[in-house]
């Protein structure tokens, strides 16, 4: 019975084997198996620069039945124009193979496609023979579907030219956003900054208050410049403006952080803009200013996204991260940094904009925490050269204020530069704690804007104190040319032209109240011309009043060619009144400045034929002289009142006094002549 039982068993197993066999043959048995595309299985194309990354699974049963027979996998791929010329027969549009890939990888890395072209992958074998042999026999070749992606432009000149454009248009975005601010809130503007005081820390909340609105410390540093070129603003009172600037700006990097890298604006841009769109058809009120702001605010992070796309991706072996990882830990390392972000701030103008293009590339692997934050300290030196710019042609009080904020920065960037290291570790304390990491990309972002934030702060704190010893400094460092009067010079609208109309408004009235002065001047010289006996005093006032004149004549043309730059940009219609104002005032100066000089020609004539003026006359026009004199007085205290809130009844009062004492004179006049008591008319 045993051995009955063993024969079975024995049987038995040798039919199990050789229906295993049989099976086994039939996974191997091309002609029994029946292959599909579906067997390539989750085929997704990533792009690259200049490649794509192609990724596959296989079914189970395909692998195995491959595995047998030794078989690869190849890749096709063409572009997806080279397709459509394929299908015409068109040369040199065929599709290109990878090598083969052997069946344990599952992806390949497809090189030196075409930048910026979309392209088409499949993932194939053949079902018999070699791959090199049936790779273009489409009855023995089993194709995936379609993977799609579009690759990547290479880092060289196009990709440099995409970097430096996106960087405009972030730029660009700003300037049209902080415009269309100052625009909509030109008033409130400039309100606030004329309600500073001798407070030094109230000028500081002001600073940051206002760079907050527009978002750009250049604007808020170069029309601080304006206000005291203008006279609007002592050298202490910008000195906390600035510094409040300087924290103010900080917020720009909390903006770009949070909305740009974690919220992607850029993608709801166009939605944005549709709804601000009919704002630029309503003509009242300031819909256009805001339509503007919001214009700019959508380009803004349309530009900041391609920014980041067009940063280069490196990894820690490449060459460039290794020259910064080489240098951040040498002693002079911060400081190269350092001069760097100064430079690139010089070249951009912009901090915000170069406080973008850091935290891309601190995003994109391409530069290590430490250096994007010595990067930030050169930035806010760098930031210091546009109010130097707008200084140049100003004058000396705007030259120091503007001397004052690159001082302020300086000696911020100095003293951090000395505690570096340990700030540095108090950031990632901050930020992370004791788990802080600077590769990692939401941490090393946090950490620069809060090392932005509170070095700018710190730097305040320390340096608000030494405001009295900033400007002295300043007042040594840029030293006054001692112009004399005499020699033409406008003082308030030699900058350059101010980005909104209400700003360069303001700058030009201080202008024309100073060209009222000059003009009351010329009273004064006739006066000492007409009382005096000496030959030399009389040509020296002819000389003055000569040369006075051609100062009306340039001051009204120059003025005018100001106000006249000033009538292109965008303005509100008080705005355009009080423009067509001061153009009719500075042409009535000048004609006062003609008839001026035509008494001086006639008062030389009259010397000349040796005519003279009994001691009544003299009396008479000392009388008219005093009371143009008065009418001066309150003209000069008119252009330098507020616009909309100057009072015309001193100016009337004038008026009728030097009217009443012109015909009292006339009549005076005739009546001697009549009674043969002058000789003469004298005409003047």
């Amino acid at each position: 019975m045993m051995k009955k039982i063993t024969v079975f068993l024995v049987a038995q197993f040798v039919f199990s084997s050789l229906l295993f066999a049989k099976n086994d043959s039939t996974a191997i048995n091309e002609n029994d198996f029946e292959y599909s595309p579906e067997m390539i299985q989750n085929v997704v194309a990533k792009e690259g620069e200049e490649s794509a990354k192609i990724v596959w699974s296989l079914d189970h049963e395909l692998y195995a039945n491959l595995k047998a027979r030794n078989a690869k996998l190849i890749i096709t791929y063409n572009s997806k124009l080279g397709k459509e010329r394929h299908k015409e027969g068109l040369a040199g549009s065929d599709w290109k193979f990878t090598e083969p890939i052997d069946l344990d990888e599952i992806s390949y890395k497809v090189e030196d496609l075409t930048g910026n072209e979309n392209y088409l992958f499949k993932v194939g074998f053949t079902t018999e023979g070699s791959l090199k042999e049936n790779k273009k026999n489409k009855d023995k070749m089993i194709w995936s579907e379609e993977a799609k992606c579009k690759a990547e432009r290479g880092w060289g000149i196009a990709k440099l030219l995409i970097l430096i454009g996106s960087l405009g248009f972030f730029i660009y975005g700003m300037k049209i956003m902080s415009e269309g601010l100052q625009q909509a809130a030109g008033a409130r503007l400039r309100s606030m900054l004329g309600s500073i005081t001798s407070n030094r820390f109230k000028g500081v909340l002001t600073g940051f208050g206002i760079t907050s609105i527009v978002q750009s410390s250049s604007v808020t540093t170069v029309m601080t410049v304006s206000f005291v070129n203008a006279g609007l603003m002592t050298l202490r009172q910008s000195a906390g403006v600035m510094m409040g600037a300087n924290i103010g700006t900080t917020i720009t990097a909390w903006i770009v952080l949070l909305l740009g890298f974690k919220v992607s604006i850029s993608s709801y841009a166009f939605m944005i803009i549709a709804l601000a769109t009919p704002l630029l058809f309503i003509q009242k009120g300031k819909s256009k200013a805001w339509a503007s702001a919001i214009f700019g605010f959508c380009i803004l992070f349309i530009g900041l996204d391609e920014l980041k796309d067009a940063v280069p991706m490196l990894d820690a072996s490449s060459s460039i991260v290794q020259f910064f990882i080489d240098f951040q830990h040498a002693w002079y390392g911060p400081v190269m940094f350092v001069m760097l972000g100064a430079l690139v701030t010089i070249i951009i103008q912009s901090s915000s904009a170069a406080m973008a293009l850091t935290l891309a590339m601190v995003a994109a692997g391409t530069i290590p925490f430490e250096v994007a934050c010595a990067m930030v300290l050169g930035e806010n030196i760098g930031t210091t050269v546009t109010a130097e710019i707008a200084s140049l042609i100003a004058n000396v009080h705007a030259k120091r204020s503007a001397r004052i904020h690159s001082m302020f920065n300086i000696i911020g960037v100095t003293w951090m530069l000395l505690v570096f290291p340990f700030f540095i570790k108090l950031i990632g304390y901050i930020v992370g704690g004791d788990n802080f990491d600077p590769n990692d990309i939401v941490m090393a972002g946090s950490g620069i804007a809060l090392f932005h934030t509170l070095f700018n702060t710190a730097n305040v704190i320390v340096l608000i104190g030494f405001v009295p010893q900033l400007v002295r400094l300043a007042e040594r460092t840029v030293k006054s040319k001692g112009e004399s009067d005499e020699e033409f010079k406008l003082d308030y609208i030699g900058g350059p032209l101010g980005s909104t109309a209400e700003l360069c408004i303001l700058e030009a009235t201080k202008e024309v109240a100073k060209f009222g002065k000059i003009t009351a001047k010329m009273n004064g010289f006739v006066r000492n011309y007409i009382n005096s006996s000496e030959k030399k005093v009389k040509s020296k006032m002819l000389k003055k009043i000569a040369k006075y004149e051609e100062i009306t004549d340039r001051v009204e043309v120059e003025v005018g060619d100001y106000l006249g730059k000033t009538s292109r940009l965008e303005m509100s219609e008080e705005a355009s009144r009080q423009m067509r104002g001061m153009l009719n005032i500075s042409t009535d100066l000048e004609r006062i400045g003609d008839i001026f000089y035509q008494m001086s020609k006639a008062l030389e004539k009259k010397d000349h034929d040796k005519q003279y003026f009994t001691p009544e006359q003299r009396k008479g026009i000392n009388k008219m002289l005093d009371a143009t004199e008065r009418a001066f007085d309150v003209m000069n205290d008119n252009l330098r009142s507020e616009y909309g809130k100057i009072s015309l009844e001193k100016a009337k009062e004038c008026e009728k006094d030097i009217n009443k004492l012109r015909n009292e004179l006339r009549e005076q006049h005739l009546t001697q002549f009549e009674s043969g008591d002058i000789l003469s008319l004298i005409h003047i």
